[in-house]
């Protein structure tokens, strides 16, 4: 409680700091703000090309919603996505970026990495309006799930938060870390159904003569919970599964408190080691 209390005396403090992030993330940059738009959409026509296109990956109509354009299928998986890579590998890196103003004067260290998170975090939320904007162009009906939307991307921002928190911690007592997060990225991106269904994984799987539900199994990766609630929402129009819902918002919780644990245990040698 005094931590949160701590942390609320501070929100000027972490509102100043989240403006310095948006600032400084494409400054002295020609298109400025348009490579948060820009960024995406490449990233959306490469997979679209080799996956759509090249490796012929088939994706289900929206249901009830009939849309089948696999751009905006691949967007409702990717953005979200790259929430979590960019949120975890900035906030990851916050506390060693910011190492001098940590060694001279004293404020909570969290709101380095509350600052960075926000403002992918907003940067999120530009995309997801293009998104929304794109699929109202073809036709289809978003508005009405909006509020469902902001209420998984608060619950995702919990997530960032506590996977930021932990790692920016250990980053700075085990530098091997952002090493082993950016092969760690790469593997999870691809446990993620995002360039494909999840229909691609099969339900049960044999493994050393057991029966394993390997779909089930499979769902249990909070992403592919935000991935399938992002879809629901935006490309089937449809309400998610509230159990799921409950789940992320229980996983995101447990993982917040995790990575503040850590990161209270472990913050008091930070000007030291850094």
């Amino acid at each position: 409680m005094n931590k949160l209390a701590e942390l609320s005396q501070s929100r000027e403090l972490i509102l100043n700091l989240t403006l310095r992030e948006l600032r400084g993330k494409y400054k002295r940059s020609f298109l400025g703000w348009t490579w948060s738009l820009l960024n995406p959409l490449a990233t959306m026509g490469i997979y679209s090309l080799v996956f759509g296109f090249f490796l012929k990956v088939t994706i289900p109509p929206g249901d009830p919603s009939g849309l089948e354009l696999f751009p905006l299928y691949l967007l409702c998986g990717l953005l979200p996505w790259n929430f979590i890579a960019n949120g975890m590998s900035s906030g990851m890196e916050s506390l060693i970026s910011n190492a001098n103003l940590i060694k001279k004067v004293y404020f909570p260290r969290e709101v380095l990495v509350l600052s960075t998170v926000n403002a992918w975090g907003f940067s999120m939320l530009i995309e997801m309006s293009v998104l929304a904007i794109a699929l109202l162009v073809v036709g289809k009906m978003v508005i009405p799930w909006l509020p469902l939307v902001l209420m998984v991307m608060a619950i995702q921002m919990m997530l960032v938060t506590g996977l930021a928190l932990l790692l920016s911690v250990c980053n700075v007592y085990f530098r091997d870390v952002r090493h082993l997060i950016g092969i760690l990225l790469s593997l999870w991106f691809y446990l993620t159904p995002i360039v494909y269904p999840i229909t691609y994984v099969p339900t049960h799987a044999h493994l050393f003569g057991m029966d394993i539900p390997a779909r089930t199994i499979f769902s249990l990766n909070p992403s592919v919970g935000f991935t399938q609630t992002y879809r629901d929402l935006l490309y089937d129009l449809r309400f998610p599964s509230w159990g799921q819902v409950g789940y992320l918002a229980l996983v995101s919780f447990s993982i917040l408190v995790i990575g503040q644990f850590v990161f209270t245990r472990l913050e008091g040698r930070l000007a030291e080691e850094l």
